[in-house]
């Protein structure tokens, strides 16, 4: 792995999913380079465990390296000048899929823990809930999900750019609640079809 604050964050954060249990979902993880505006991504997803695939709930993540912060922590890492922390921004979705019908968005958002987690300085902001309907080819509904986004920054500070294991403690706490939500969701009375794959 490089050595760069960024991938200390997504260990960090990876750490903390897997020692709450949960289960990276296949083939859904991503690092990905925005070549023309230089914004650096990292996406994965995570689930309970043997929920079969798709799962029922999931959690989506994204870790955002916007070309500023890399500016801030050059500057930083070069100069030993501190004049910006850099930021990561992050995004959690929850989201609910494989539905026979469509959900009630207020059961959802009433599943969901009343407060999200503080990362650093930060506290993560909940947005409301996201209705979609899947077709097959036949313009038939194949199945419904709903998903509620929460957003933030992770502002990093000096101290944590010269020692990076203040990640593990500002990120260990999503862990837990993450499968906090996810258990919750999945608890809901809702009818759901059956995983493509067991």
């Amino acid at each position: 792995m490089l050595d760069h604050v960024f991938t200390d964050a997504i260990g960090a954060l990876r750490d903390a999913l897997e020692s709450a249990l949960l289960e990276r979902q296949a083939l859904e993880e991503r690092f990905q380079a925005d070549i023309l505006l230089g914004d650096v991504s990292w996406e994965t997803s995570y689930g309970l465990p043997g929920e079969g695939s798709p799962p029922r709930v999931q959690a989506d993540l994204t870790l955002e390296w916007p070309t500023w912060a890399q500016t801030a922590y050059r500057t930083w890492y070069l100069d030993e000048e501190f004049t910006e922390g850099p930021v990561i921004e992050i995004e959690v979705v929850f989201r609910v899929q494989r539905l026979s019908e469509p959900p009630d968005p207020a059961l959802v958002m009433h599943a969901l823990p009343t407060h999200a987690p503080q990362i650093g300085d930060e506290q993560l902001a909940g947005l409301g809930p996201t209705l979609e309907t899947m077709y097959d080819s036949d313009f038939q509904i194949a199945s419904h999900a709903v998903e509620i986004a929460y957003t933030g920054q992770y502002e990093l500070d000096e101290k944590t750019l010269e020692d990076g294991s203040a990640l593990d403690e500002h990120f260990g706490s999503m862990g837990g609640w993450i499968t906090s939500a996810l258990v919750r969701l999945g608890d809901l009375s809702l009818s759901f079809e059956p995983p493509t794959e067991p």
